[in-house]
């Protein structure tokens, strides 16, 4: 009802501007006309006075002019007259009567400049308007000469008429003209605001209608209902907004709880619900475009690597690490930084539990309590840590920071939509991991824990490229249980899996994470040393032949089995110049402990070698 109030208070104002502006022009002109009313009497006066002087003189009759003077001043309700002699006239005739002397200054200035003068005062008790008009010597066109009775020249000034006239019921006329006129105005504005208010109201309050029910629309409730009185246009114009909202009501209440579904209600924070759903959908459209993207990647570390730039392009955190955790182990893997430091002890990697977000698989914000996360060394910095859970085996861990409040509030605000990106590539790190996992089933040997010879053949020229490129080198040691056929002969194959299962678990124990042990073939082992000294190979071996020849095998009666081994050692490159080679010469010095009496470990010799070179 403002507007309707503005509205009439406009058109009040004007109206009133307007009855202002007309009751001042029709003053003015009321005035201007009731002057010029008095000096057209006092000009018709003049010229009487001027004709009647005339024929006094002429009849010689000039003695009688006061008493003509003051016939015309009653008969023309003028309040006073008289005439004043020019100086010609007073030089041939004389002063004249004692009325008929100079009064004032403007007697004086018509006597001298020859043009009438008109001057009006105004006081509180009456409105006076004084004319004085100049008597001229007629001129040879008039009825009269002049000059046949004045010793003047034509258009000399021969006196003045002075006339003083009251027109204060001038002033009373205006007012009471004025009055009528004000009334009728205002009469005029009260019928014409009543006219606006009566015509005007019902498209107002259709109006404030509309708003309510936008205003509410805004909030995501179309259940607005319109009404209005008003017909024509307006009534089709109600009809058509109220079928739209019935159908907006419909439609966004189901795609608002639709969307819901894919992403929380409050993850978006606008009080616009449709922002919020286009904000949404936005999302729900990024999501999806990440996660076709990851489905057609190879590995799981490619998926890594999309969640980093993620990270770093569409949320552009600028310092944080993204680690793996081995659920089973508790072990913690880094798998990017943007520093070089890490901000947590370095036993939360070997053991996952040290971390506050992935023991309670909640999200940890430095900012909410002093000293959160007793794993963390950073002191100035502060920290946002999003858990989650892939699955039984894997965990991922994101680990933001920042030393600017304001830069962990914005953090704060995309933990929910950096959770959904990771939502969307849980699945697809599920599936690389179980491919992962059945690959190297297919990769590694069943009965030992060992990775099979088919894994060596794929690896093989990733490790020659590696080497080439850091100028690594490779000991290459074959490894044979002697007189294993015996074994199974003698013992059952039970007995000979147990000796396999034994030597495997000795290589592996005697080897560096870096090393790999493999089992090559039935009883024959191949185990390959990164940049291992002369003197660390030989260790090796040593250790691995002890730790083996000292084992014990119960074979169900009362003696005991103790077994030997044979090792063959080749070095790359310094016995040939692919691994390939040296898995061959290698194999060559295994012949060699072989044939020489087993038992032994053996180095490959180049005149050991007899086949032709490959």
């Amino acid at each position: 009802m403002k507007t309707k109030s503005r509205l009439l208070l406009i058109v009040t104002f004007m109206l009133l501007g307007l009855t202002a502006a007309t009751i001042v022009n029709i003053s003015l002109n009321f005035r201007e006309y009731s002057i010029n009313s008095a000096v057209e009497k006092s000009q018709l006066a003049a010229n009487i006075v001027k004709d009647g002087l005339t024929a006094h003189m002429v009849n010689n009759m000039m003695d009688k002019r006061q008493y003509f003077l003051d016939k015309i001043a009653t008969s023309n309700n003028i309040k006073s007259i008289w005439i004043a002699r020019g100086e010609n006239v007073i030089q041939q005739y004389g002063e004249g009567l004692s009325n008929e002397a100079i009064r004032d200054e403007i007697d004086k200035e018509v006597l001298r400049t020859g043009e009438s003068v008109q001057k009006i005062t105004e006081n509180t008790k009456a409105t006076t308007l004084r004319v004085t008009i100049p008597y001229k010597a007629s001129t040879p066109m008039d009825n009269t000469n002049c000059m046949s009775c004045h010793n003047v020249a034509r258009g000399d000034t021969l006196g003045v008429i002075s006339m003083e006239f009251d027109i204060s019921d001038m002033r009373s006329s205006g007012m009471l003209t004025i009055l009528k006129i004000l009334g009728i105005n205002l009469l005029f504005i009260v019928v014409v605001l009543f006219l606006i208010n009566y015509y005007v109201t019902p498209y107002l309050n259709l109006f404030s209608n509309l708003q309510s029910g936008i205003k509410k629309a805004y909030s995501g409730d179309f259940s607005h209902h319109f009404v209005s009185k008003v017909g024509g246009d307006a009534r089709s114009v109600v009809d058509q907004m109220n079928s739209l909202f019935r159908k907006m009501q419909e439609t966004f209440g189901d795609i608002k709880y639709n969307l819901a579904t894919f992403i929380p209600q409050g993850c978006v924070s606008s009080s616009d619900p449709l922002y919020e759903a286009k904000t949404i959908i936005s999302e729900l459209s990024d999501i999806y475009k990440f996660k076709k993207t990851i489905e057609l990647d190879g590995s799981k570390d490619e998926v890594y690597t999309r969640i980093i730039d993620i990270l770093k392009l569409k949320y552009q955190v600028g310092h944080f690490a993204f680690y793996e955790v081995n659920n089973v182990t508790t072990e913690r893997k880094l798998i990017y930084s943007t520093e070089d430091e890490n901000i947590c002890f370095e036993k939360t990697n070997k053991n996952a539990m040290e971390c506050r977000a992935h023991r309670t698989n909640s999200v940890t914000i430095s900012t909410e309590f002093p000293n959160l996360c007793q794993a963390c060394l950073a002191v100035d910095v502060n920290y946002v840590c999003i858990p989650f859970n892939i699955n039984h085996d894997i965990s991922l861990t994101v680990s933001m920071t920042s030393e600017d409040r304001d830069e962990v509030e914005k953090m704060k605000k995309n933990i929910s939509s950096i959770k959904h990106y990771l939502e969307a590539a849980k699945p697809v790190i599920e599936s690389q991991i179980l491919m992962e996992k059945l690959r190297d089933t297919s990769l590694r040997d069943g009965m030992t824990g060992l990775y099979n010879r088919r894994f060596l053949e794929e690896i093989i020229d990733k490790i020659m490229s590696h080497a080439n490129r850091h100028n690594e080198t490779y000991a290459v040691m074959m490894l044979d249980v002697d007189f294993f056929k015996m074994v199974n002969d003698t013992y059952g194959h039970d007995i000979g899996d147990k000796v396999i299962v034994a030597l495997a678990k000795v290589l592996k124990n005697s080897i560096r994470e870096a090393d790999l042990a493999i089992r090559y073939g039935g009883e024959e082992f191949l185990v390959l040393l990164s940049n291992a000294t002369d003197e660390g190979v030989m260790q090796v071996a040593r250790k691995i032949h002890s730790a083996f020849g000292a084992l014990s095998f119960d074979v169900g009666t009362a003696e005991s089995l103790k077994k030997t081994l044979s090792i063959g050692i080749a070095k790359f490159p310094t016995d040939g110049d692919t691994i390939w080679k040296c898995i061959k010469y290698a194999d060559t010095a295994l012949y060699e402990a072989k044939n020489t009496g087993r038992n032994k470990i053996v180095e490959f010799k180049p005149e050991m070698f007899q086949g032709e070179d490959f």
